[in-house]
């Protein structure tokens, strides 16, 4: 219930950001697509180190809603005619198809804008706030989630016949913006020397969450899923799936979840709130 509150008034937070704000059809499909609330994993990632350093989540708010805006528009991008194609996210027609595709270039560009807006503003500090708008950009660029999303791109073409070009992929492409959490907890609480064992942990859940999310596409339903079952194959991609097999890619995301939690395990925090959120991942079924 503690979490359920937590969440609903981060939800809150999130729609007053747009109070006072000129209306217009781009600001229509900024909140159709942030506010469809979807999963929150890298919230839920973010105010969960803030609970491993005793700290309140509320100081995470203005962190967490940039890193959420800027996950949202690399969705309504990824989802475009050029990239993906895709037709449903969270369960709705995704924003091109709700507005038009040019609204929805539109609404990506302002939440990743607005996301620099609200990272700004987010530590007590200059420094901290310089800090988490540093590590928004390298993690959201084109050395960060963005060449993931290159790669991507180009393996449909070339599909990828080694495990470790397709592990290259998704370090960028997922890890990078779920790692990015996991530092900002730490920045925000003044916990720099703990910055290199959260990139570890990041890497290795980000690498576990894509690899759920390919076996997903091929044994959930569309209805599960929120999104197109199947579209990997339909756009051939490479994944885990493709070179490994279910069985197997299912073993290889579990022992990362376990290398993950032996990670934790070295750290000096309350680790209870990290291990729920992982649990919660690993037994994710959408």
């Amino acid at each position: 219930m503690k979490q359920v509150k937590m969440m609903n008034d981060f939800e809150a937070y999130l729609v007053s950001l747009f109070d006072h704000r000129k209306e217009s059809k781009v600001k229509d499909a900024m909140m159709y697509s942030l506010l469809n609330k979807g999963k929150r994993i890298r919230v839920k990632l973010l105010f969960a180190v803030l609970g491993a350093y005793g700290q309140d989540c509320r100081k995470g708010y203005a962190a967490a809603a940039a890193i959420e805006m800027i996950h949202t528009y690399s969705l309504i991008h990824d989802d475009l005619p050029a990239m993906d194609d895709d037709t449903l996210r969270r369960g709705r027609a995704t924003c091109h198809v709700a507005f038009d595709e040019a609204t929805a270039i539109l609404a990506g560009d302002a939440l990743l804008t607005m996301a620099f807006e609200l990272a700004v503003q987010a530590g007590e500090d200059a420094k901290t706030s310089l800090a988490i708008v540093t590590e928004c950009a390298k993690s959201a660029g084109f050395e960060g989630m963005i060449l993931g999303q290159a790669k991507d791109l180009a393996a449909e073409q070339n599909p990828v016949q080694k495990e470790t070009l397709l592990e290259d992929i998704h370090i960028y492409k997922t890890g990078k913006l779920l790692t990015l959490p996991l530092i900002c907890g730490a920045i925000l609480t003044n916990h720099h020397s703990d910055i290199e064992n959260w990139k570890t942990i990041g890497r290795l859940i980000g690498l576990s969450f894509q690899i759920q999310d390919d076996v997903l596409d091929v044994t959930a339903t569309t209805d599960q899923l929120g999104k197109n079952a199947g579209s990997d194959e339909q756009q051939h991609k490479s994944t885990y799936v493709t070179l490994l097999g279910v069985e197997a890619a299912q073993a290889k995301a579990q022992a990362l979840f376990s290398q993950a939690f032996d990670c934790l395990k070295k750290m000096n925090i309350h680790k209870e709130v990290i291990e729920d959120i992982l649990n919660e991942l690993i037994h994710r079924k959408k």
